[in-house]
């Protein structure tokens, strides 16, 4: 299959722009066929994308990202799901020597004390594991959602990922509400981490996550020390 070039990028993202979640993966599945998979933290979105995959095109692979630092909520929901779906979850790991390294440098939870230590631990528990596991892929389709944070406004449901390495990202659930994600969940019986059921509106390790507050943000509850930009440096280059 060739390698997609930026043109057929530009026309995808316009031809996809009113195009249901299913068609965009359909649109995937046909144009990367083993050469995409889905980035799954099994959040609320990545559970609707896995039963929308499933349904359509159950050679889509899935990973996901096992930090060390997760909620057990997040390990039963990843068994689960490979109960109900018969798929396969690829998981990646940090560099056991690389967390060595900063936890006997900087501690356990070092990510506390500064901005860049968070985002130093961000990269090795999850950038370079993310790296590894995109190496040898043409895209990777995620469940971001353009109202979730200012900074995924601009969001296509097809677009150049300049962060990591030019390859397609495939953004089904761009237009997607919170709403139409959970009525997606209870109408398709679909298994999810039940940290949702605490207050959580959003998951990450367990050091760095809370539930949130009635009227807050949703991310509000990722790194809430911090008073920047609600990213990990997975989708967008951190400028501090």
């Amino acid at each position: 299959m060739s390698k997609i070039t930026e043109i057929e990028i530009e026309e995808a993202a316009e031809k996809l722009e009113k195009a249901t979640a299913q068609e965009v993966v359909q649109w995937a599945a046909n144009r990367f066929g083993s050469k995409i998979a889905l980035a799954s933290s099994f959040g609320a979105e990545d559970v609707a994308l896995i039963d929308i995959i499933a349904k359509i095109d159950k050679n889509i692979k899935v990973f996901t990202l096992d930090t060390g630092r997760l909620h057990q909520e997040t390990y039963n929901i990843i068994d689960a799901v490979r109960e109900k779906y018969g798929v396969a979850v690829d998981v990646y790991f940090p560099k056991g020597e690389k967390v060595e390294e900063l936890e006997n440098k900087n501690g356990v939870n070092p990510f506390y004390r500064s901005v860049e230590l968070r985002t130093l631990c961000c990269h090795i528990r999850k950038g370079e594991p993310l790296k590894r596991a995109l190496s040898g892929l043409d895209a990777w389709i995620t469940g971001l959602r353009k109202d979730q944070a200012s900074s995924r406004a601009s969001i296509k449901k097809v677009e150049l990922d300049t962060v990591n390495g030019n390859i397609v990202k495939v953004n089904p659930l761009r237009d997607w509400t919170s709403e139409q994600v959970w009525s997606y969940i209870r109408e398709n019986h679909v298994p999810y981490n039940k940290l949702f059921d605490q207050g959580y509106t959003s998951v990450g390790c367990a050091p760095c996550t809370r539930p949130t507050k009635p009227g807050e943000d949703p991310r509000a509850g990722r790194w809430w020390w911090e008073t920047t930009t609600k990213e990990c440096g997975l989708h967008y280059k951190f400028k501090g």
